[in-house]
């Protein structure tokens, strides 16, 4: 795949959007970035921001090259985010429209009338153009290794950015976006701090338990906030607190209303979701703890998700917990197995989970789960649920070696946990005895992600480290 064009762009926004924005740099609590927005579309974007208050007036413009004319966006919305602990602040949002799929275009930001910053991105692909995506979960812990990850990625090139849980740590915080995230994945310059990525691809990212496991709202008021501050599909299931999918939101009054003028319709609903891209639909799901994965409404939505988009080429499922996983560490977290038998109904290609924070991938298989029930694992406080062990048999493709068998049968598991976090079980790496049957792959001493090329239908996979060494490479095609 090529991305010589793609590189210049983004060379070229990365002088741009540091010329604009260095001597304007008290303007942001959170610079511009994209996202896909509620309703995806090649033709579109959206773009949101984060100042201190609403006094300014704000407008957005865009086109195609230097020499077109500037197009304006629609009037941004205002979401005032007023949370205790916090200092108030706004999110504006509105969409880049009238793109052309795959081409790049420029946008600018004016405050009053002046131009406060300005960035060079690309439209979503179409059906019919080839395209990369990067996975890699577990990365907003601030780390030296989460830094030197988002500048893999962000040399990697990639058109849209999946992030399997766990966006940042510990407490999926206001103040640990503020301090880890932003500074991190949309920095004003590529230099040991951070990388100015967002501002130029789409992240598009699944709850992980340190997200959504904070609910006591007087405890932590700025918890939740992925509800806060991403804008993706509002397709899945509505849920209920106290349901199969949604816990109690615990608090004051006061407390929990400033969490939901913050959040509006996205909670609960951004938790689960789907859209397509390319030639491929993506499922992303809430694989947390809390979720009983033995709900009808909950598996119905996922089955017919997958059945109702059975003529896309590729089918990907991103969520945090994995249920195949040979790591000594949350081996017990088994509870999306459950999902498997849909998953091969559906024909996913490759399931992406994060919460290890290591690489795994298995053979392409069949798990069909022995219905004896699940065994639930205790936690700390021994009420919790901390995992649901659940017991069945695999049927593992061991002739696939995606190089010259590149037919796989089964769904291929892969773990990309690796994005900046502490890892987990380096000495099982060269220790395959302590692997489960299912896994082929293991690699848990080195930081890591994932990158795919999707052209028509084949797909090259690969893993690599921060400095681009690829550490596992195989190829999927389709008749």
């Amino acid at each position: 795949m090529k991305h010589t064009l793609v590189a210049v762009l983004f060379i070229y926004g990365h002088f741009l959007s540091e010329a604009q924005t260095l001597k304007d740099d008290r303007v942001f609590i959170a610079p511009p970035y994209l996202q896909i927005g509620n309703n995806p579309s090649v033709h579109s974007l959206q773009l949101l921001w984060q100042v201190k208050d609403t006094a300014a007036a704000w407008a957005v413009e865009h086109k195609a090259t230097t020499k077109d004319q500037w197009v304006p966006s629609p009037k941004p919305t205002v979401t005032p985010v007023a949370v205790a602990n916090i200092a108030a602040h706004v999110v504006y949002r509105t969409a880049l429209t009238n793109l052309v799929a795959g081409s790049s275009f420029i946008y600018r930001i004016l405050q009053n009338g002046k131009e406060v910053f300005s960035a060079t991105a690309q439209a979503p692909k179409s059906a019919d153009q080839p395209f990369r995506f990067a996975v890699f979960g577990d990365i907003g812990a601030g780390t030296t290794q989460a830094k030197q990850i988002a500048n893999g990625v962000f040399n990697a090139k990639p058109d849209i950015i999946f992030v399997p849980g766990d966006i940042v740590y510990d407490y999926g915080l206001i103040s640990e976006y503020q301090n880890k995230f932003w500074p991190i994945y949309n920095a004003d310059k590529v230099d040991e701090v951070g990388v100015p990525l967002m501002r130029a691809v789409p992240f598009v990212a699944a709850v992980g338990n340190h997200d959504a496991d904070s609910r006591d709202l007087d405890k932590r008021p700025d918890a939740l906030a992925y509800y806060d501050y991403w804008d993706q599909p509002l397709n899945g299931p509505v849920g209920k607190e106290g349901g199969a999918f949604v816990p109690v939101l615990k608090g004051s009054d006061a407390n929990k209303k400033a969490f939901t003028d913050a959040a509006g319709e996205r909670y609960p609903r951004m938790a689960n979701f789907s859209f397509n891209y390319g030639n491929a639909h993506y499922t992303v799901l809430d694989a947390d703890t809390y979720v009983d994965w033995t709900d009808k409404e909950l598996t119905g939505w996922v089955e017919k998700d997958l059945a109702d988009t059975k003529d896309m080429a590729w089918h990907f499922v991103i969520y945090h917990h994995p249920g195949f996983n040979s790591s000594r560490e949350h081996y017990e977290q088994q509870q999306m197995r459950l999902l498997a038998p849909i998953f091969e109904k559906g024909n996913v290609d490759i399931v992406f989970n994060g919460h290890v924070h290591n690489y795994q991938r298995t053979y392409p298989m069949y798990f069909k789960p022995d219905n004896k029930g699940i065994l639930l694992v205790g936690g700390k406080d021994a009420v919790t649920s901390r995992g649901r062990v659940v017991n069945g048999k695999w049927t593992l493709d061991k002739s696939f070696d995606g190089n010259t068998n590149t037919q796989p049968k089964g769904v291929i598991y892969i773990i990309t946990g690796a994005g900046g976090q502490s890892l987990y079980n380096p000495e099982q790496q060269n220790d395959p005895d302590s692997w489960q049957k299912f896994t082929d792959k293991f690699i848990s001493t080195t930081h890591s992600f994932t990158t795919v090329d999707i052209n028509g239908k084949t797909a090259v996979i690969q893993q690599q480290d921060a400095g681009g060494k690829k550490l596992d490479m195989f190829t999927i095609t389709k008749k």
